[in-house]
């Protein structure tokens, strides 16, 4: 441990919905004798979580309260240099996230956050992974229902395959879920910025090393129907896809030649064409300042469901893995995706990278690379289930 640093570990974002949900859980867990901090704009409503804190846990470590602006990098800087991990919650991260990137790179302070946006991830890898490498940070992305559950459902996938010969993974995701206010602008602004999105990711193409003597793949995408999965399979563009494959292009154990397919599971192909729908009527009319605008006031990004909604939501992710002449099929399966079980994925990251015996890697690490058996552990413990479902010979 660093006595040099004043805090152990410090959340960013504790004001807001989904970062309350993440104070509330560290403050349920975190070992009394520990050290940390919420940092904030508004010193009041930090009085205020921390009053709901104590009310809630009279015997947990108090946090101390640092006002602090996202958008101010020496405020970020200060941050950084006083704490081991730094955990957020405050997004879009295109728009106000690459300060504390930035200052957690050039501190060696590790670094977790919830995004699902390529672009800042991309951006970030381009802008800070080498000095991350030097300085021996852990700048972990994508730490909630973005992409843990698709991560490390399938390393757990691969650990139940043969070592050393090819193999194929194709995950399937189910829900019932809705979306947070936070959520919903990061998606619309996302929608707006198309043109960055490609530009970001083809800066990282152009500069990113191929693992020396391997192969990764994205598996053919295609809509089909899926007896066995009980409906139709539709491939997700969404960040997961990539995250699972950079953790095989980063870990051996993934074999010389890896491909993996993400897709989600929908009963009726209407549906299908209803979301597609949607979504391309979202992305054009995010794409003028005007019409986007009006989508971003559809829906307060401090809006979350109730705690009614959230107890009666649940995801179910299944992985059909082959390789070597075994099949192998698991599933990933807990409560409510987008808020409690997002909260507790990301702070069990930090408390994780704060606390745990880990691999020596630095740099813009995925959850695998970084954490990897330790942090599935922690989410085994934590009641999020990993599950071998069924084990054959390959068809």
């Amino acid at each position: 441990m660093d006595a040099s640093r004043s805090y152990d570990l410090v959340l960013f974002g504790a004001t807001g919905f989904t970062g309350g949900l993440t104070a509330d859980y560290l403050a349920a867990h975190l070992p009394a004798a520990k050290r940390w901090a919420l940092v904030g704009r508004n010193r009041t409503k930090l009085d205020a979580v921390a009053a709901r804190l104590a009310a809630a846990n009279p015997d947990s470590a108090t946090p101390q309260l640092i006002e602090a602006d996202a958008g101010d990098p020496a405020a970020m800087r200060e941050v950084a240099e006083a704490t081991r991990v730094v955990i957020t919650t405050v997004g879009p991260y295109v728009l106000y996230g690459e300060p504390l990137v930035a200052a957690c790179a050039a501190a060696g302070t590790d670094y977790v956050d919830l995004t699902g946006e390529p672009e800042f991830v991309d951006r970030m890898w381009a802008k800070y992974h080498a000095e991350a490498e030097r300085t021996g940070a852990r700048i972990v992305h994508c730490c909630g229902f973005d992409s843990i559950p698709h991560d490390l459902g399938a390393y757990f996938t691969v650990k139940q395959l043969p070592e050393g010969v090819p193999l194929t993974v194709n995950g399937y995701v189910r829900s019932n879920a809705s979306f947070s206010g936070g959520t919903y602008h990061s998606a619309i602004n996302a929608f707006g910025r198309a043109r960055q999105t490609m530009g970001a990711a083809k800066d990282r193409r152009r500069l990113e090393q191929r693992p020396p003597g391997r192969e990764v793949h994205a598996a053919p995408a295609r809509v089909r129907h899926d007896p066995e999965r009980g409906g139709w399979t539709v491939p997700l563009p969404t960040i997961d896809g990539p995250v699972v494959r950079r953790s095989a292009a980063a870990l051996d154990r993934y074999g010389p030649n890896f491909t993996y397919g993400h897709n989600m599971v929908a009963k009726h192909l209407s549906s299908v064409a209803a979301l597609a729908a949607g979504v391309s009527t979202g992305f054009t009319l995010a794409q003028l300042p005007p019409t986007r605008k009006l989508l971003l006031k559809m829906k307060s990004p401090g809006e979350g469901p109730s705690a009614e909604k959230r107890e009666k939501s649940w995801f179910k992710i299944v992985f059909v893995g082959e390789g070597g002449g075994k099949r192998v099929v698991t599933e990933v399966s807990g409560g409510d995706p987008g808020y409690s079980e997002t909260s507790k994925m990301l702070a069990e990251s930090g408390l994780c990278l704060a606390f745990d015996e880990l691999p020596q890697r630095s740099g813009q690490l995925t959850t695998a690379a970084a954490m990897g058996d330790a942090l599935l552990e922690r989410l085994q413990k934590a009641g999020i289930r990993f599950e071998v479902v069924e084990t054959s010979a390959a068809g």
